[in-house]
């Protein structure tokens, strides 16, 4: 599989723990690249312990994924749902789209799983529950004002939140 090379766009991962599988791309035009859950019920090498992780309808669970990455400044990753885990088990992720910042190094990254399906989830060890999206991030200059200018105001839909396409 031939992949897009250069010094800007480079994601470095390291594992956090030995069982943990580093993000990759399933097929050559994916956007999204996989996070795995790190789900270890017994005791390991490094003293690791973790008990099966069961999510009922309606709750959500911090789920390991066993990286941590370095991000290059004025880009992020965004976590966000896996498509066929939405639709067998109506699981998501809670705060969707999840944001990792580049400033966010060193530190093992986890995925807040929810449950929005009618039975009891359990989290597999090693199973795709997440994708990440690699994307520039493109800071705003913010400025305080004490008015909107004519031309801002032209640009006004009217409405309030949620007002667009009601009739």
């Amino acid at each position: 599989m031939s992949k897009i090379k250069n010094d800007f766009n480079k994601l470095k991962f390291k594992k956090e723990h030995p069982e943990a599988i580093i993000p990759k791309y399933a097929k050559i035009a994916d956007s999204g690249f996989d996070f795995y859950a790190l789900v270890i019920n017994k005791k390991d090498s490094l003293g690791s312990y973790a008990k099966d992780i069961l999510i009922p309808p309606g709750e959500q669970a911090l789920i390991r994924t066993g990286v941590s990455c370095s991000i290059p400044i004025g880009y992020e990753i965004q976590i966000r749902p896996k498509s066929g885990l939405a639709a067998k088990y109506g699981l998501t992720i809670t705060n969707t789209p999840g944001t990792i910042d580049a400033g966010y190094v060193n530190r093992e990254i986890k995925v807040i799983l929810r449950n929005n399906g009618n039975k009891i989830y359990k989290a597999k060890h090693q199973e795709k529950i997440a994708q990440g999206v690699f994307t520039p991030v493109i800071q705003a200059n913010i400025e305080e004002i004490k008015e909107f200018t004519e031309e801002d105001m032209k640009k006004d839909r009217g409405g309030g939140f949620g007002s667009t396409g009601i009739n």
